[in-house]
């Protein structure tokens, strides 16, 4: 099934989308929001039902999507967790992963432009496979963090490289405003039955920059919920960002950055294809 969270009349939504048709979920059912339809079976399950009765309420070119779930609590990003973009940041892979944050109000919708913000040119992309967590918990047992997982989406984690190499920390060049992209819908888990199986690119202008397989991740997905478990507990909605392959602008020679009127497409296919234009910041 694929969810998503949207904006129609005026008001907040939540649906799903079967065949380029939204039917609509938000008033069916008691959940306020998608993250808390997520969090509950009980509610996914009259979800599938309403779903496949296939009466649709809008066309998806009607409605004006958000976020996949529009504010998270939390977005955790992992760096350097395919061996070959390792390679080429000039990085190896260490005994535990690379965790940065996001900032919820850094994150746009499918469709939404990124912006290049005025203070830098250096303005990269990042091809990701996003996990959206349906169950949360503490000190979770990587032998059952599958069971956390709702579904997927993708993410572009775009980067402000010179921002994000100022100091040995990356949050600024990862926190701009409108940076990080998200969507366009939540594929639940029972789709994928097995995300090792998933390919990802990233498309820049219609060319190939980024390939990879999500079998080739140094810190696979129940290692990295059960490890960022044992800090912070997860809550329904959370979004773990697992890492882009290799390919990225800055690595390239010469650089490629993005730039004003460029688009950007995260592509995996199974999940969907998250779309972004780029303009820059007024």
């Amino acid at each position: 099934m694929k969810l998503i969270s949207y904006q129609h009349a005026g008001k907040a939504r939540f649906g799903a989308v079967v065949n380029d048709e939204v039917i609509e979920l938000s008033g069916r059912l008691a959940a306020p929001d998608l993250a808390a339809l997520i969090s509950d079976a009980g509610q996914l399950e009259q979800a599938r039902a309403i779903a496949a009765q296939g009466v649709s309420d809008y066309k998806l070119a009607q409605v004006d999507l958000d976020p996949v779930i529009p504010q998270p609590r939390k977005v955790v990003c992992v760096g350097i967790n395919y061996v070959k973009h390792a390679e080429e940041a000039g990085r190896k892979v260490g005994e535990y992963p690379v965790i940065f944050q996001r900032y919820s109000e850094t994150v746009l919708a499918h469709g939404k432009p990124l912006l290049r913000p005025k203070v830098s040119t250096h303005f990269d992309f990042e091809a990701e496979l996003a996990v959206v967590i349906g169950k949360g918990g503490s000190h979770i047992d990587a032998a059952n963090a599958m069971e956390h997982v709702a579904g997927y989406t993708c993410f572009n984690d775009a980067s402000v490289r010179d921002w994000q190499f100022h100091t040995h920390q990356y949050g600024m060049g990862k926190n701009f405003r409108a940076t990080g992209a998200v969507g366009p819908w939540l594929v639940t888990a029972d789709e994928i039955p097995d995300y090792r199986k998933l390919s990802i690119q990233g498309v820049l202008n219609g060319k190939v920059m980024q390939e990879g397989k999500l079998s080739e991740l140094a810190f696979d997905i129940p290692a990295l919920i059960a490890y960022i478990s044992q800090a912070l507990p997860w809550h329904p909605g959370d979004i773990l960002a697992t890492g882009t392959p290799s390919g990225i602008g800055f690595k390239r020679t010469p650089p490629v950055f993005l730039k004003d009127g460029d688009t950007y497409d995260v592509v995996i296919p199974g999940v969907g294809t998250l779309s972004n234009p780029v303009a820059d910041e007024a």
